[in-house]
């Protein structure tokens, strides 16, 4: 009997990109292939590029290197190897990724990938394969969905695309460029795919989008239907206990669509008390020439409706520093807003051009060394902010949602409303419910709580506790 095709998914970035690399499998999956963790053993390698981070192009490129020598692993033993680039380096690299490496056999864009089973087929025939032009048709139509075993595989946590492209433009990001304009996609269909994953045990849904909130798909009567309603009609779907959604524009907070969105974290129970919500800079003058379009104090109205709508609610962030022209006054702004919205957590880079956007053309780059010096300031802050933030739960009590077992026999894995890892010392079978705890110390990445009176006597009596 021949052994099955195996296909490995490296997934690089974004939750777009982990969800992007599902799909690519469950595409795989009827051709006959089945995911393996080991590259060394597959017989189709794909890497899943993201574009977002510094020197992402370079990163590729020494990790096709590794494939490669994998490649000539494979070729010894007598089995043959193809590897993929897909995503958003692929989108924007195109033929020069053929063109410096003669290791790889498809590269395809972050819009083509539905095309893969057809793709790959021309590449065993020993073509090789360029795919990045923007589709006619909906990619999503024409992906395979997932088996039930995949789903219960990738556990009761899963994303949803609803939302991708972008057409903000901002002078700094190439994700205009690499996933095209912003579409939406229509209700039922996303309202399909939350059912199948809630059938096979899914509980938690984070809809996801580069503008998520900007999300403006039909229903059956060909309306526009805004995020915050879209989350109402999925909180009714049995089994969905959670949800969530990233990542948000500050300019569409602002808008009168996103007025339902804010209002559904003060009435929908199901909706997490977490957002993120990228700033990138404090100073109006910077955000001018990111081509932010909102200023800091649109920002700050924003946050301020979120939390009038739900008090308790938590923020997170990126930013950039040392983007062209930012001076040690603008950087202060960008330390006092920090200060002012008191983050959960932040994601924070030195800036770095992309080539082909509009900031790398720009005049007055900040020397690295200014750059690194700020980037360590604000990551001292958000360590501050992220540290004082779980330590205020000692002591408290909380809901979470068991996700897996932990390391420890007898223990479980949850996430708390605002994402924390909570380890707790529960039964098996209570993986999937909600449970309220006690937290009881706080590890460096780590909450650690006991059940609360009304769960602990039957989950740990199994456990000899």
């Amino acid at each position: 009997m021949n052994r099955p095709r195996k296909v490995h998914v490296k997934s690089f970035g974004c939750q777009m990109n982990v969800y992007d690399s599902h799909r690519m499998a469950d595409t795989l999956a009827p051709e006959g292939y089945v995911e393996t963790q080991l590259p060394a053993e597959a017989d189709l390698i794909i890497l899943n590029t993201c574009h977002i981070r510094e020197k992402a192009v370079d990163k590729v490129y020494s990790e096709i290197g590794r494939m490669r020598e994998l490649k000539d692993q494979a070729e010894r033993e007598g089995r043959r190897m193809l590897i993929a680039v897909a995503g958003c380096v692929a989108q924007a690299e195109g033929e020069e990724i053929v063109r410096r490496t003669d290791s790889v056999d498809v590269v395809v864009g972050s819009q083509n990938y539905h095309k893969l089973p057809a793709l790959i087929a021309r590449a065993r025939d020993g073509e090789k394969i360029v795919d990045t032009e923007f589709p006619l048709e909906d990619k999503f139509d024409a992906l395979a969905q997932p088996s039930p075993q995949a789903i219960a595989k990738r556990g009761i946590s899963s994303f949803v695309t609803v939302q991708e492209g972008c057409d903000k433009f901002c002078t700094f990001c190439v994700v205009p460029y690499t996933r095209g304009a912003e579409i939406s996609r229509p209700v039922a269909k996303v309202l399909a795919d939350v059912e199948r994953l809630a059938a096979n045990g899914v509980r938690e849904i984070s809809l996801i989008g580069q503008n998520v909130n900007a999300y403006h798909g039909v229903d059956a009567n060909g309306d526009a239907v805004t995020l915050g309603a879209l989350m109402r009609r999925i909180a009714k779907v049995p089994g969905i206990a959670r949800l969530r959604y990233m990542t948000s524009h500050p300019r569409d907070m602002l808008s009168p669509v996103c007025d339902d969105l804010i209002a559904a974290h003060g009435d929908l129970p199901e909706l997490m008390p977490y957002v993120h919500l990228p700033v990138q800079a404090g100073s109006d003058r910077v955000l001018a020439a990111m081509n932010r379009k909102h200023t800091r104090k649109e920002y700050m109205t924003a946050i301020t409706r979120l939390k009038n709508a739900r008090p308790d609610i938590a923020f997170t962030s990126d930013f950039i520093v040392g983007f062209p022209g930012e001076t040690e006054e603008d950087f202060r702004e960008t330390l006092a807003l920090a200060e002012e919205v008191n983050f959960a957590t932040a994601y924070t880079f030195m800036y770095s051009a992309r080539p082909g956007t509009p900031a790398a053309k720009l005049e007055d780059q900040v020397p690295d060394a200014e750059k690194y010096e700020r980037l360590q300031r604000l990551q001292d802050l958000i360590t501050r902010q992220w540290r004082a933030f779980n330590g205020s739960f000692a002591g408290k009590s909380m809901e979470i949602l068991l996700e897996k077992p932990g390391k420890l026999t007898g223990q479980l894995v949850g996430r708390s409303p605002y994402l924390q890892s909570v380890h707790v010392m529960a039964k098996p079978s209570l993986i999937g419910q909600i449970v309220p705890v006690s937290i009881t110390d706080i590890g460096t990445n780590t909450l650690f709580a006991e059940l609360a009176n009304a769960t602990r006597g039957p989950a740990l009596a199994s456990l000899g506790a």
